[in-house]
Formats: structure tokens, sequence, C-alpha cells
């Protein structure tokens, strides 16, 4: 267990799990959280792992927000160095080279939203409540809300969610794509490690440049986007996890990827 300021790291064979443990201030963000994970985001690029997992400690929040108290006495410039460390923490996590899955266990408002915003997957449990009340503090969302919700659940839904500020349940956000899947919050790691054992035994390499070739192609028009799913498709047949995976799946057996 790596444990630095109020985030706790931990591996579990080829899975790691990274836990915001705040939660007298229901693991709200500031800027010595902020801090603390990117360094272990750092940390964790160098591990050897396939997928990482996030999420936050105790029933009541996955992240309730960014922490109001700080933000309260900012200036224009300091609000803003604050909205860019927080975009750079989650544009981190977005574009980490192996899943990410958010396992979201109460309150995931306004930075706790937007962080769940920023994993590729969300499991969430049936207490879970989602929302960007920001407006209702005189501001925006400042953690990548105005651009990561309405690429998840259309403009129109991102609209109405961050201008009325209201807040959501698990059931509602899984409706609008907002979240993958709901569980009993008891079942909510369980399931996450679940989904997470599963697509680590794919093979590595490809999961990778699914993840790039996804995230970087929502950007490009459909020409752009199928000629780079071409050019990476081609580019995994010089793998050897290629082979290993086709010629597993001729002979009948269960493969063996080394991730080269």
């Amino acid at each position: 267990m790596t444990r630095l300021s109020c985030v706790d790291y931990k591996k579990e064979d080829e899975i790691g799990i990274l836990t915001i443990n705040r939660p007298e201030a229901l693991n709200a963000l500031n800027t010595e959280v902020l801090e603390a994970l990117e360094i272990i985001l750092e940390k964790i690029e160098e591990e050897d792992i396939k997928l990482l997992v996030i999420t936050g400690n105790g029933e009541k929040a996955f992240v309730a927000g960014a922490d109001i108290t700080e933000m309260s006495d900012m200036n224009t410039m300091q609000a803003k160095v604050f909205s860019e460390k927080g975009n750079r923490v989650f544009s981190k996590i977005e574009t980490f080279k192996i899943p990410v899955i958010a396992a979201v266990n109460g309150f995931a408002l306004g930075g706790g939203c937007e962080l769940a915003l920023s994993a590729d997957i969300r499991i969430a449990s049936y207490n879970a409540k989602f929302g960007q009340p920001e407006v209702g503090l005189g501001i925006i969302p400042g953690f990548g809300g105005t651009q990561r919700l309405s690429r998840t659940v259309g403009m129109p839904k991102a609209k109405e969610l961050i201008f009325s500020g209201k807040i959501i349940s698990a059931e509602e956000a899984e409706r609008i794509g907002l979240v993958n899947e709901i569980v009993e919050a008891e079942e909510l790691m369980t399931t996450t490690l679940e989904l997470a054992k599963k697509i680590a035994k794919q093979a590595p390499l490809a999961v990778e440049m699914s993840k790039k070739v996804m995230n970087e192609g929502i950007n490009m028009t459909i020409s752009q986007g199928l000629d780079y799913e071409a050019a990476s498709f081609g580019a995994l047949f010089s793998t050897e996890d290629q082979k290993e995976g086709m010629y597993a799946f001729i002979e009948k057996r269960k493969p063996k990827f080394e991730t080269r």
C-alpha cells in the first residue's frame, strides 16, 4: 500500500486500485489531493499493471466535489490555476495508456462527477448520486465537466444537468449513458474487479490500442477515424500477441499474452 496525502494506492495482481481517502470531507478535492493524485499517477504509469480502478473511501461519497472552503477566497488567477491543475490530472487519467474504471460509491458531484467522467468505464452503487451543481455556487464546472459530460450523454442532456445543477440518481445516470452498470453497494468492488480481471485477460497491446484509437478518433472526421483504425489494425499484426491470440484460437487453447 502506498499513501500520499489523502490518496492510497495498492496493486492486486495485474490491477491497480487508487482510492481518494478523505472521508471526513466526503473525499472533496483540494490542491493537496490533486497534487497527490498527479504524483501517484506518474508512479502508476511505471507499474506493470493492465488496468486501474479509481474509487473513494467510505459509503457516503466517491468524491463530493472540489473543496468549496478552499475555493471560496480564490481570485481570478488562483481559480484559473486550480482549474488547470484539475484538468491536467483528469486528462492524464483520460489518456492513461491502460483502461481506467471508476467505482462510484455515494456522491459524485462537481469534481467527483468530472473525475468519474475521465475514466473509461463507470460502475456505480445504487446509492450513487451524480451532478454538476456548480452554477448554484456562481461558477461553472472547472475540471472538464463542460466538455466530457456533453461527449458522454449528448449536448442537450449535458446542458440540462449543468444549467439546472440538479443531482440525479444512479438509475437515471445509467439511463442516459453516464454509468455502465449499477450494483448493490456491497457488490461494487467485487463487480468492478470482476470486469477488471476480464479486461486484464485480453491482449494488452490490443486493449491499449483500442483505447487510443477510440479516444483520438472521436475528434476526427469519420473518414480520418477509419483511416486511423485501419493503420492501427495493421500495426498490431506486427506483434507477438496477435500471432499468439490467433494461433491459440485455431489450436483451441487459451492464449498466453506477453505484451509484445
